[in-house]
């Protein structure tokens, strides 16, 4: 498919499996990898994860503006910090440096930032256009076309989604009818995650 050139992962849930497909997108297009916030810093980082299953140099991952030390929803995870998160803090990096970007969100489309701004926000801030991430079994059909709603409520292009999980059918169906939306992708369980199976996986899944 032909994607934008720069882009935000966005996630109908947490632990859904945007990491992955982000993943997956980054070792297919040759692009660069972006986690604005990450919550949650005892474990591996988003960025490390993919940095490490990728295999890419440094200088493709661009730094987290906020990195909150509990994996918790952004707004907790920084009252624990004593910081507040503003939107005027993120910068989109330059074209001209990073051609091909990959934004990774930070939970579903509604986790709040701060008292007055979700992801949802932090998406319209940076004016980029939106692939949605869902997983591909039971109840996935209401998060999906309520995420659909708010992304449309607020003004953002939703160019696709991807379902990640094993193959359903009807949930795929379900989800174009009633979202109106190409569902682009149906993302599998990937045995073994490397540079070689991601880029495999880029081929078998968005070609």
């Amino acid at each position: 498919m032909d994607f934008p050139a720069r882009f935000f992962v966005a996630g109908t849930d947490t632990g859904i499996g945007k990491t992955l497909v982000s993943a997956i997108l980054m070792a297919g297009q040759r692009a660069a990898y972006w986690k604005p916030v990450q919550s949650g810093l005892e474990d591996l980082t988003d960025t490390d994860w993919v940095r490490q299953v990728t295999g890419f140099p440094d200088h493709l991952f661009v730094p987290e503006t906020y990195r909150l030390h509990r994996p918790l929803s952004p707004h907790a995870s920084a009252a624990f910090d004593g910081v507040s998160i503003a939107l005027s803090a993120f910068h989109l990096p330059a074209q001209e440096t990073f051609p091909r970007l990959i934004v990774e969100g930070a939970g579903g489309v509604m986790v709040p930032l701060n008292e007055t701004h979700c992801m949802a926000d932090l998406m319209k801030y940076l004016d980029l256009p939106v692939l949605l991430v869902a997983r591909s079994s039971l109840g996935t059909i209401n998060h999906t076309l309520l995420s659909l709603e708010k992304l449309e409520r607020s003004g953002l292009e939703v160019f696709g989604v991807v379902m990640n999980g094993p193959k359903n059918q009807l949930n795929k169906q379900a989800i174009e009818i009633y979202g109106g939306i190409p569902v682009v992708a149906e993302v599998e369980p990937l045995p073994v995650i490397d540079r070689k199976s991601l880029t495999e996986a880029y081929g078998q899944y968005f070609k």
